[in-house]
């Protein structure tokens, strides 16, 4: 049983990895030409469901590790 928890922490890790790499990072460029970078806005959409989905891998990724420190795998 523990080479599956260890099997679903790695599946999870790389879930975890592919989607913090999707997320949209700062301003990007458009700080070079003027643009505001501090100015708040709100997550919407895809973005908003991508975030979401990173708290829930984050939870889950938790949750593994704990059980797998438990059982002593």
């Amino acid at each position: 049983m523990s080479s599956y928890l260890l099997i679903a922490q790695i599946v999870v890790a790389l879930a975890l990895i592919g989607v913090i790499m999707l997320q949209v990072h700062g301003g990007g460029l458009g700080g070079i030409f003027g643009q505001a970078d501090t100015v708040y806005r709100t997550r919407r959409g895809v973005e908003k469901r991508l975030f979401q989905f990173t708290i829930a891998l984050v939870i889950l990724f938790v949750i593994l590790s704990v059980i797998i420190v438990r059982v002593g795998a």
